[in-house]
């Protein structure tokens, strides 16, 4: 589908740069994108070759804590087609289900080097992609940069959803360092775009609930328990979020947080 379709909407020939692009929702994005026309550049640090991929992305392994790295991929992506027309800061870290317990353990006890290490991408990592891409964007004079939040930056962890894990092994918590990490992308977001104002640059924060992806069965019955529409997102669900805060169609916006969570911070 071109982008012509609808010019309120439209973002092709945009330069879009995807951080963790090879992750479940920043497929999503790269794809949407690619379908309206946009140029993608798809960065992840787990890309093992570089160049136009099958899928019509510019593949470049690039780290989001490294500002080497991220220069080098802007370079890449400038004498390929120009400087970037848009930034979705989607890399991140979070403890899996399968975390050790020791990271999923009380917050009296949990890591040091996880906190660190969780900071290190979810808040260094946007910090450095803005400063690079997003300045990149200031100095042309236009631009549009999204980054990825969570419910749990809104909100805490509602810990009673997790509880059953414990009825067969350690105690269980959502950690804290992805939560603080989340929170702390609100007010980057409302700095830069202040900052940014008088440059063209516009920054907006989106704030997700869970995706599905075949979660344990008592966990989702606890989850969607919380949420008003009954259930969690489906990875699609946030493309249109996306594209309006990639286009026209949200010239006038700046400095805010579009939550999408099917209602889980409603009540």
């Amino acid at each position: 589908m071109s982008g012509g379709t609808d010019r309120l909407f439209d973002v092709e020939g945009r330069i879009i740069v995807v951080t963790g692009g090879l992750g479940q929702l920043g497929q999503q994005f790269a794809n949407t994108l690619l379908e309206r026309g946009a140029q993608v550049a798809l960065l992840d640090s787990r890309v093992t070759e570089e160049g136009i991929a099958e899928d019509g992305a510019l593949h470049l392994k690039a780290d989001v804590t490294n500002r080497e790295s991220l220069e080098a991929a802007l370079k890449t992506i400038q004498r390929k087609w120009d400087v970037p027309d848009g930034l979705i800061n989607n890399a991140a870290l979070d403890s899996p289900p399968n975390a050790p317990a020791e990271e999923t353990g009380p917050f009296e006890t949990y890591p040091e080097e996880s906190w660190d290490q969780v900071m290190k991408v979810n808040a260094k990592g946007v910090f450095l992609c803005c400063q690079v891409f997003g300045g990149a964007m200031a100095a042309a004079g236009s631009g549009s940069v999204v980054s990825i939040c969570s419910t749990y930056g809104l909100v805490s962890p509602d810990q009673r959803i997790y509880e059953y894990r414990q009825e067969s092994g350690p105690p269980f918590f959502k950690p804290v360092a992805y939560t603080a990490s989340k929170s702390s992308l609100l007010n980057l977001t409302r700095y830069l775009s202040t900052y940014w104002a008088g440059r063209g640059v516009r920054v907006n924060t989106l704030s997700f609930g869970g995706v599905f992806n075949h979660q344990d069965e008592r966990f989702l019955l606890g989850y969607e328990a919380k949420v008003p529409l009954g259930r969690m997102a489906r990875a699609d669900e946030y493309n249109g979020a996306i594209i309006f805060l990639l286009s026209d169609a949200s010239s006038y916006m700046t400095g805010a947080n579009l939550v999408i969570d099917g209602g889980w911070t409603a009540w």
